[in-house]
């Protein structure tokens, strides 16, 4: 493994999250080299030691390592396919956000433009970049990855997924949905025990606990997904639609909005009707590997 102070890095894209990259590069004693269509974006980076370069094209040529933080991936081709730009031999790690059929096609485009591909998905926010904090998904060719992972640990703690470049912004959208449904289920509590003069502050430890309770509860439940067996060990699903009718109820008594658990109702509903009212509750599993009816 090469030096960290020896690797020189390009970092193209100076939005907060751009200049978060760049800077962190910087700390670890790369040599970086920065790229931005509004130059002005680049002062303080290059008044910290990066070189600011005059082109898309220097950039590249600037460093084996190239990292891309722009808007979406219609810039990412914008940028790069200009007829002076030359990827042959860089590597190119891909951190801006898009799904993961765009992954798949910017790393077949990149490849037959000569370039090493990495797709990667940033699960931190500009401040903590740079620190352990900051969690940074990466997808592709194995060797590629294991080839800049030092340079790359400059930016938090890295996950390596796997070859298929898709990955990285598969497990991104997949913990969003995570988060807003945690959200949104603590919004939904949150609501109706303000009908009750509880405030959010004192409902917020209860709810922590059941969002950690409810966490423990998943690798044994993703045992059965993987087996395609859902005996009911602590519930039957339709015990859990009961308890969904009550959570109705009880909103629509007291004012407060009940789609959320109608949703809830509505997909467990199905999966009853469909047979499944005496498994455990991830036999839903199959109500969400279906395409939306709407």
């Amino acid at each position: 493994m090469s030096n960290r102070s020896e690797t020189p890095v390009t970092v193209i894209g100076l939005g907060l999250m751009g200049q978060a990259l760049a800077a962190a590069f910087l700390k670890a004693g790369h040599p970086t080299t920065v790229w931005n269509r509004t130059a002005a974006k680049a002062d303080q980076l290059v008044s910290e030691g990066a070189s600011l370069a005059p082109s898309i094209a220097a950039a590249l040529k600037a460093s084996p390592l190239t990292v891309l933080c722009v808007t979406d991936y219609e810039a990412v081709h914008a940028l790069l396919g200009a007829s002076d730009v030359e990827l042959d031999g860089t590597t190119l790690v891909n951190l801006t956000s898009g799904d993961s059929a765009q992954a798949r096609e910017a790393a077949s485009w990149a490849e037959r433009r000569g370039a090493r591909y990495l797709d990667g998905a940033l699960m931190a926010i500009p401040p903590v970049i740079g620190t352990a904090d900051a969690v940074i998904l990466h997808s592709g060719p194995r060797a590629d990855f294991e080839a800049h992972e030092p340079a790359l640990e400059a930016l938090g703690t890295l996950t390596y997924l796997g070859a298929d470049p898709g990955l990285a912004s598969l497990y991104d959208v997949a913990g969003l949905a995570m988060m807003w449904s945690v959200l949104n289920a603590w919004l939904q509590g949150t609501a109706l025990l303000r009908t009750a003069g509880v405030d959010a502050v004192t409902y917020a430890p209860f709810a922590r606990l059941m969002a950690a309770g409810v966490a423990d509860w998943l690798p044994g439940y993703a045992e059965q997904i993987d087996k395609g067996s859902f005996p009911a060990e602590v519930a039957a699903l339709e015990t859990d639609a009961r308890s969904m009718a009550h959570l109705i109820e009880e909103s629509e008594a007291a004012g407060v909005n009940a789609e959320l658990p109608k949703l809830f109702k509505a997909m467990a509903d199905r999966a009853i009707a469909a047979g499944h009212g005496g498994e455990q509750y991830p036999v839903l599993i199959e109500e969400f590997a279906k395409p939306s009816t709407d």
